[in-house]
């Protein structure tokens, strides 16, 4: 018979093997189109500069060469200059997308391997991974939602609000002009709002300067970002040596001040948050202090903080440790240490 503490670890074992596999087919579906890609760019470039030299021939040329001759030079490197510009773009995506796929394979590797090793103390070891298997499932759920009714909400709603405005517009087009372009204008600054909102969305989700430049200045960025938004006081602190650490602890530590600001804001109501980064060569320090309301730090242990939870659980994986000090009235500072290699 099944022991059925083991159903819920075999299940999520699967779950990251077939994963883990789809992951691996995109991931060589994506390396094939940039290897292709590759080929094509610079087929591009070599066309490029021999249409950019025939250019410069035809200009040398001067009052000898025809008014048609020369428009069709122009027009032959502009559409090469927008063709190169375009694969340029296609492989930076590709690019990126192997990178981002390279990194998820890697971490459901471990993940995997880590399933599959006998747990140590039996049934007790086994209901305690299956618990934090289920918060962070519960935790990624939480995330969905909350992202699916921001872009219900935001976007969503305002693509609806482009189209009647779309027709509004064209049908005023042949009876007033001037009232059409105005519903127009109205169009424009309603995309560029939400085209940020988008983009703000797309930050939240995996901000692309967390592969390129590392943790600091993205969590620097996002507390300025925050601080708009919110109007909140956020001030960022590093001192040791700043540096790049392994991708998975990076977005580890990111998720976390994700998590924390939020708190602060929506639950908290704090006006003023400090965030402290020490790194040392081994270790990195990070603590969160704000000045909101507070609340009974036993809240942890009863398990109804599902976030703060979370992160603790995952710093205790990793090696660290985390520690609550919040009195009601008197703020909140959560500080967790985790070990850290350089990148």
């Amino acid at each position: 018979m099944v022991d059925e503490q083991s159903n819920p670890l075999e299940e999520a074992r699967k779950s990251i093997q077939v994963e883990l596999e789809d992951t691996t087919k995109s991931l060589r579906e994506v390396t094939l189109m940039l290897e292709q890609s590759q080929g094509e760019a610079s087929k591009l470039t070599q066309r490029n500069a021999a249409i950019t030299a025939h250019l410069q021939q035809i200009l040398a040329a001067g009052p000898k060469t025809s008014f048609d001759e020369l428009k069709m030079a122009y027009d032959s490197a502009l559409d090469a200059q927008q063709r190169l510009f375009v694969m340029r773009g296609q492989l930076e995506k590709l690019q990126s997308d192997q990178s981002h796929l390279q990194r998820y394979r890697g971490l459901l590797e471990k993940l995997l391997t880590l399933l599959e090793q006998p747990m140590e103390g039996g049934k007790g070891a086994s209901k305690s991974a299956q618990a934090s298997i289920e918060g962070i499932i519960q935790a990624q759920e939480s995330e969905r939602q909350r992202l699916s009714r921001q872009m219900h909400d935001g976007p969503a709603q305002a693509l609806s609000n482009f189209i009647l405005q779309t027709e509004i517009a064209m049908r005023l087009m042949d009876v007033d002009a001037a009232q059409a372009r105005e519903e127009l204008n109205s169009l424009k600054a309603a995309a560029m709002s939400t085209f940020q909102k988008v983009r703000n969305f797309i930050f939240e989700l995996r901000p692309m300067m967390l592969d390129d430049l590392g943790l600091v200045p993205t969590i620097k960025r996002y507390a300025d970002t925050f601080k708009e938004q919110t109007s909140m006081d956020v001030a960022v602190t590093v001192t040791g040596q700043e540096r790049r650490l392994e991708s998975y602890i990076e977005v580890m530590i990111f998720r976390a001040l994700q998590e924390l600001l939020g708190n602060a804001s929506r639950h908290s109501q704090a006006s003023m948050v400090k965030i402290m980064i020490d790194m040392s060569d081994t270790l990195v320090k990070v603590t969160v202090d704000d000045n909101g309301k507070g609340f009974n730090a036993q809240v942890l242990e009863q398990g109804n903080s599902l976030g703060l939870n979370l992160i603790r659980d995952r710093v205790e994986m990793l090696g660290g440790s985390f520690e609550l000090d919040s009195v009601i009235g008197k703020g909140t500072r959560v500080t967790f240490t985790i070990p850290a290699r350089p990148a």
